[in-house]
């Protein structure tokens, strides 16, 4: 399926900002459409992790993990599958997120509303930078994920984040317990019946908008 398939490298300059939360999940939202794989590229390998505590029956993402070259391991999911998220490590100086950045379609940079968030994102530009003199066409965009309604920051993200450099996702993410208590079961927000629907609905949205592009 080389020629349709689509590369969508999850990638960030710290930990903590939900993005291997949001891969899983949207890799199952994008099984839902049509065959899809995650490559975990995090040293962490939470996202093999999740998948070895997950009922089989419960998701239809497969998970992989890259233990050599990911230019490989991703041609070869490539024949197989129609997406393929790539989980990068939280640094854009690994060489994984590096050679992600030079394959994906879509590189997709989940931010918290917090300061250091939005600093450690100053890093990614320069990376997105540097991969799209090889590949112009490389869509790079932020995912503003775990968002509070109730707090200053999450209302005016989209105002500070303009000075950033990328692009923004319409589609954003809340910050809910049913994320983390979905992962703790091994099972994503889809599986979660009626206390996951407004999320998987979120999910939705953002993978809309993403395989649109």
């Amino acid at each position: 399926m080389t020629g349709s398939s689509m590369l969508i490298a999850m990638m960030g300059n710290k930990g903590g900002t939900g993005k291997t939360t949001l891969a899983v999940n949207m890799a199952v939202g994008l099984m839902r459409r049509a065959p899809t794989a995650l490559l975990d590229l995090d040293p962490q390998r939470s996202a093999w992790q999740w998948s070895r505590i997950a009922e089989q029956a419960a998701h239809a993402a497969h998970v992989y993990e890259c233990h050599g070259d990911v230019g490989e391991a991703a041609a070869k999911l490539k024949e197989r599958y129609h997406y393929v998220v790539l989980d990068c490590p939280p640094s854009v100086h690994a060489p994984e997120t590096r050679d992600a950045l030079r394959l994906c379609d879509h590189a997709l940079v989940p931010v918290q509303p917090s300061p250091m968030d939005l600093w450690a994102s100053l890093s990614v530009v320069e990376a997105v930078n540097a991969a799209r003199r090889e590949r112009p066409h490389l869509l790079a965009r932020i995912v503003l994920n775990q968002l509070e309604a109730q707090t200053v920051l999450s209302r005016d993200i989209r105002d500070v984040i303009d000075e950033v450099g990328l692009a923004v996702l319409r589609a954003e993410v809340r910050r809910r317990a049913i994320y983390r208590n979905a992962m703790a079961e091994g099972k994503t927000v889809f599986e979660m019946g009626s206390a996951g629907r407004e999320a998987a609905a979120e999910v939705e949205r953002l993978l809309t908008e993403v395989t649109a592009s």
